[in-house]
């Protein structure tokens, strides 16, 4: 994986993207005990120009022209699948602008706060969103206080308390 961070953080220096964080799995695995996980997610800021659909055109076109192979919502780096999500909202965007630098292998990345993630998590909803935050909760890897602070600014205390109930220790 440190390769492919040095891959992603060459895009940024030739312009191909404005900023990424790391989100999903592999971030909450920075957070929490490992578990499995099949690939990394990356959200990125990128100029937009053009047609919504083609947004991430330029980073496919960009890794593709270096060997790289894109294989459905994937694309491989350095042998490891990365999705690449423009960021869609006012959250996701404060994710990425509000990312935590931190050293991997003595290569420096960015990395969603626990708080985004899990804000990001109930916003999503799915099943596995769920016991990914109960884990955030049980493992004591946020501060509530800035992940309601998180939740108030993007609409998603009622659906905290809505879904509380699944997330009690």
């Amino acid at each position: 994986m440190k390769e492919t961070f040095k891959v992603i953080n060459q895009m940024v220096k030739d312009g191909v993207i404005e900023d990424y964080a790391i989100g999903g799995a592999v971030a909450a695995i920075y957070y929490l005990e490992p578990f499995d996980t099949a690939d990394l997610d990356v959200f990125v800021q990128v100029e937009t120009s053009g047609s919504d659909l083609m947004i991430l055109a330029p980073i496919y076109e960009y890794l593709v022209k270096r060997g790289y192979k894109a294989t459905g919502e994937f694309i491989y780096i350095e042998g490891f699948p990365v999705q690449f999500l423009p960021v869609f909202n006012p959250l996701t965007e404060e994710a990425v602008r509000k990312a935590q630098l931190i050293k991997y292998a003595r290569v420096t990345t960015r990395i969603m706060r626990p708080e985004h993630l899990v804000a990001i998590m109930l916003d999503t909803g799915r099943p596995k969103d769920y016991l990914r935050i109960s884990m955030f909760l049980e493992q004591g890897a946020i501060k509530m206080r800035q992940l309601q602070a998180v939740l108030r600014r993007h609409g998603l205390m009622r659906k905290w308390k809505d879904n509380e109930y699944r997330f009690e220790l």
